[in-house]
């Protein structure tokens, strides 16, 4: 999910009769013509491998609180259920459960594996997260937009090893191992060498079985990291790398390969067992995953997906029209996708027509597993101090990452704090606050997540909420300038996905989605203080530096002059929770009268 980018700082024992557990795809075709012959040494001639894969985990070792938690299953009648799910702890046991009875098995993630982490694993620059992943017995994994958060030494550290350059190893006498696994970055290349930043792809073989991962990231990911994070680096266009390199292993004998790749797609339905091959391949997703697999060479067997947060198992034709299977698995750790890949030993290709997958839900109903637990608390010890602060009451549950809605709850808080904090002269004298939807990367849950009782906001919740500790800045815009960003939301590179500002209350405008492009901003609606927004008028606008950097797609608010740089987003977050809550008088989820949707 795109987001604010962060600054250098300190199951199979879901029921397997589950409705849509069956296998989607394209199986209709029966194995190849002489499939079981005994090959060289009275091998069978084909064997299964099993692929298990996940992606945009996020850092969140443990179970993801409130909606953020839950992933929706259609039932046969056609009500949908939320089922909880996700934590490090049942990850584990659902994919040892799953490789059971499976010799060869491999399992592989998409990208953003850490960054925008909750303070357990953020506090501590994700290598509590690494040291989990090593725990799973991870593979491999591309990279994410998210992995260059911090920037390329910060990266290399996580694949090397080594303590934080700033604030040196975390436990005594322990020196962080880095991660067991390769990280693929196929598409990032270094500046100045126009060498790539680390390895394009790996092989994994076992018993003579060979199978290559090229691994890449969005080309877009400059537009959706502070330039911090991505200085010295090139992007370069996904179909056209992985395409390359799957000549290079084709040509070193490698001839089945799996693409894992951190840009995904949206199914016309949120219900992981939605089958997206209705009516036909491919016909339930859209989005930029759909053009990029239609562009690869047929060469990949599979592609492996993330970035979106969704959850899909759907075939898409390749350029020659052949179906290929397309997963993801939504986020944070609720799903796992599991894929069947047939190998066939003569031709060491994977028979596609005989590729099956289905993704399941990692339940919190099965045994945790006692490795990841053991983890967990030794750092939760270490983040406790900070972690258990109280900086807040709420009366109820305040949705941001969990809620739908173009206007979000949390959203219009996190507006109101960074705009009454920047406010005064002195702090920059801010009239407006935007805050973007993917930097929202939690519930506020009104249920306790320890021993701080119901309704506590704690600082370990709130770093989970805001975890880029982005610095505020304070800009002129112009109205005109400002109703050209409020449109960026729904066209340029936003057209086919919008991405809605949250904004801070006095500011009102009708969004009718009925229409198309910039005009679905009915511009004549847009007020501050009730009052149409003046073309000619200089306006004080908040806005976090991810923002007035024209991230996101918003070029407009890139153009902002006169800049303070104000406190960071996390602290006036927390100020606010202190100054309108008490244990007596929490703070209520507000109203969502900002923003008049039409439909």
């Amino acid at each position: 999910m795109s987001a604010t980018p962060q600054k250098n700082r300190a199951t199979r024992r879901v029921i397997a009769a589950a409705a849509g557990l069956a296998t989607v795809g394209a199986l209709v075709a029966a194995m190849p013509a002489g499939a079981q012959d005994r090959g060289h040494g009275h091998k069978p001639r084909t064997v299964d491998v099993q692929l298990l894969s996940f992606n945009d985990l996020h850092g969140n070792l443990e179970p993801p609180a409130g909606s953020a938690g839950n992933v929706s299953e259609t039932q046969p009648d056609g009500t949908v259920k939320a089922i909880p799910a996700g934590g490090v702890e049942y990850l584990a046991t659902s994919l040892r459960t799953a490789r059971k009875g499976n010799p060869y098995s491999v399992t592989a993630a998409g990208g953003d594996m850490v960054g925008a982490s909750p303070l357990l694993s953020g506090l501590f620059h994700d290598e509590p997260t690494i040291e989990a992943l090593n725990g799973l017995d991870l593979d491999v994994t591309a990279v994410g937009n998210h992995e260059f958060d911090e920037g390329a030494a910060e990266l290399a550290r996580l694949q090397n090893g080594g303590c934080h350059p700033v604030e040196g190893c975390y436990e005594k006498g322990k020196k962080f191992k880095g991660a067991d696994f390769p990280y693929l970055a196929a598409n990032v290349t270094k500046e100045k060498t126009g060498k790539p930043l680390l390895k394009p792809y790996t092989v994994w073989k076992k018993n003579g079985v060979k199978i290559g991962f090229i691994g890449v990231t969005l080309e877009g990911t400059p537009d959706i990291v502070t330039a911090n994070g991505v200085k010295g680096l090139k992007f370069h266009d996904e179909v056209e790398t992985i395409n390359k390199y799957a000549r290079e292993l084709d040509r070193k004998g490698v001839k089945s390969i799996v693409a894992l790749i951190h840009e995904g797609g949206a199914p016309a339905s949120t219900s992981y067992n939605y089958d997206c091959d209705s009516p036909g391949a491919g016909d339930g997703i859209s989005g930029p995953i759909v053009d990029i697999a239609k562009g690869i060479t047929p060469k990949v067997d599979a592609l492996v997906t993330g970035h979106t947060h969704q959850a899909y198992v759907c075939t898409v034709p390749d350029p020659s029209g052949k179906p290929r299977m397309v997963t993801s698995a939504s986020s944070f750790g609720k799903l796992y996708t599991d894929t069947t890949l047939t190998y066939d030993r003569r031709t060491k290709d994977i028979v596609r027509t005989s590729v099956k997958s289905a993704n399941h839900v990692v339940t919190r109903d099965q045994a945790k597993a006692t490795d990841m637990t053991r983890l967990i608390d030794r750092w939760n010890k270490l983040a406790a101090p900070i972690a258990g602060k109280p900086q807040g009451w709420i009366s109820a549950d305040i949705n941001g990452r969990g809620s739908t809605a173009p206007e979000k709850p949390l959203g219009n808080v996190i507006a109101d704090a960074q705009l009454e904090g920047l406010a005064p002269a002195d702090k920059g004298g801010a009239e407006v606050a935007f805050m973007n939807p993917g930097g929202i990367r939690a519930d506020l849950v009104h249920k306790a997540s320890g021993s701080e009782g119901d309704g506590v906001v704690t600082y370990g919740e709130a770093f989970t909420v805001q975890p880029f500790t982005n610095m505020m800045n304070v800009v002129d815009l112009t109205g005109a300038q400002l109703v050209t960003a409020l449109q960026q939301q729904v066209s340029g590179s936003n057209e086919a996905s919008p991405k809605i500002l949250q904004v801070s209350k006095g500011l009102t405008y009708t969004l009718d989605l009925t229409k198309s492009g910039a005009d679905r901003v009915v511009a004549d609606t847009i007020k501050l203080n009730g009052e149409a927004i003046d073309p000619a008028r200089t306006y004080r606008v908040a806005m976090n530096e991810f923002l007035a950097g024209g991230g996101d797609g918003f070029a407009a608010l890139g153009e902002g002059t006169n800049k303070l740089v104000g406190a960071s987003d996390l602290d006036l977050f927390n100020a606010y929770l202190a100054a309108h809550s008490t244990a007596a008088a929490p703070l209520a989820p507000p109203a969502t009268d900002r923003i008049t949707v039409i439909q």
